[in-house]
C-alpha cells in the first residue's frame, strides 16, 4: 500500500519534467491523478501512463483554472493534493524586459499557483484537509544574473506558501520545494553543454545535476502523512549548490593568491 493511497491530486505542468515525474510518483504511491498541462498532448501522454485523467488548461487564465480544477475534483470524485508545478522563464538584462514578458512570466509562475490555491482550497477545506506543495526555485532565494521577473514571481510564490500555511493550518498543509539545476527539458541546452555542466558540477557538493525523480520523491513525501507535522516550508533541493559564501570564497582566492601572503616554510 502506497504512502498516498486514497488520496486524488492534480499536477499543474505535469506532462514534462518535473511535473511528469511528480505524476508518476503520486500514482506510483496509490493517488488519483489528473495531469494538468497547456500543453494537450503531453497531458494525455502522462496521464495515460499513469492512468490518470488528462487536462488541457493555462494555469495564467483563472476561469479556465477554476473550471479544470472543478472538472477534476469531478473526475476523481473529490481533491486532497494540489502540486503547483506549471513555469516557465526567460534569461535577458532586466531592463530589456517589455510589459507582456512580465505579465507573462509573472501571469505563470505566480498569478498560476494562486488562481490554482484558490480553486482547490474549497475542495481540500469539504474533504476534510489535504496538502499544496509548490515548486518555486533556488532563484527564489538566490538571485541569478538575467531572470529578474522569474526570479521575483517565485520569491512571491515562497511567500504565498508561508501565508497560505498560517490561514489554512492545521487543516491544511501548505509546502514548497525550491530546486537547483534539475535535468529536464528546461534546462537540456547546459545539460548538453560539456563546459556548462563541468562549471555547474564544480560549483555543487553533490558534483551532479539533479533528476526530476528526486525532486517528485520530496513532493510525494510533502504530499504524505510522512509530513504531518511539516508546513510553510521551503524545502531547497540543490545538491548543497547553494552553500557556498561567495564573498568569502572571492575574499580566500584573493588572499590566498596574494603576494603579501606569508608562506610557511617547507620542513
Amino acid at each position: 500500500m502506497g504512502s498516498l493511497e486514497g488520496h486524488k491530486a492534480i499536477v499543474t505542468g505535469g506532462g514534462s519534467g518535473i511535473g511528469a515525474a511528480t505524476c508518476r510518483r503520486l500514482a506510483a504511491e496509490g493517488a488519483a491523478v489528473v495531469v494538468l498541462d497547456r500543453n494537450e498532448a503531453s497531458a494525455a501522454a502522462v496521464a495515460a501512463e499513469v492512468g490518470g485523467t488528462p487536462l488541457a488548461c493555462d494555469v495564467a487564465d483563472g476561469p479556465a483554472v477554476d473550471a479544470a480544477v472543478a472538472a477534476s475534483a469531478e473526475a476523481m470524485g473529490g481533491l486532497t493534493l494540489l502540486v503547483n508545478n506549471a513555469g516557465m522563464g526567460r534569461s535577458k538584462p532586466l531592463h530589456t524586459y517589455t510589459d507582456a514578458e512580465w505579465r507573462l512570466i509573472t501571469g505563470v509562475n505566480l498569478d498560476g499557483p494562486f488562481h490554482c490555491m484558490r480553486a482547490a482550497i474549497p475542495l481540500l477545506l469539504a474533504a476534510g484537509g489535504g496538502a499544496i506543495v509548490n515548486n518555486a526555485t533556488l532563484n527564489a532565494l538566490r538571485p541569478l544574473p538575467g531572470e529578474g521577473p522569474y526570479s521575483a514571481a517565485k520569491a512571491g510564490l515562497v511567500n504565498l506558501t508561508m501565508t497560505a500555511a498560517v490561514e489554512y493550518g492545521p487543516t491544511i498543509r501548505v509546502n514548497c520545494v525550491s530546486p537547483g539545476l534539475i535535468a529536464t527539458p528546461l534546462t537540456q541546452l547546459v545539460i548538453d553543454t560539456p563546459e556548462w555542466l563541468a562549471a555547474a558540477e564544480a560549483g555543487t557538493p553533490m558534483a551532479r545535476a539533479g533528476t526530476a525523480e528526486e525532486v517528485a520523491a520530496t513532493i510525494a513525501f510533502l504530499c504524505s502523512d510522512q509530513a504531518a507535522y511539516i508546513t510553510g516550508q521551503n524545502i531547497v533541493i540543490d545538491g548543497g549548490s547553494s552553500l557556498p559564501n561567495l564573498q568569502a570564497d572571492a575574499l580566500l582566492r584573493t588572499i590566498m593568491t596574494s603576494s603579501e601572503v606569508q608562506r610557511p616554510a617547507e620542513a
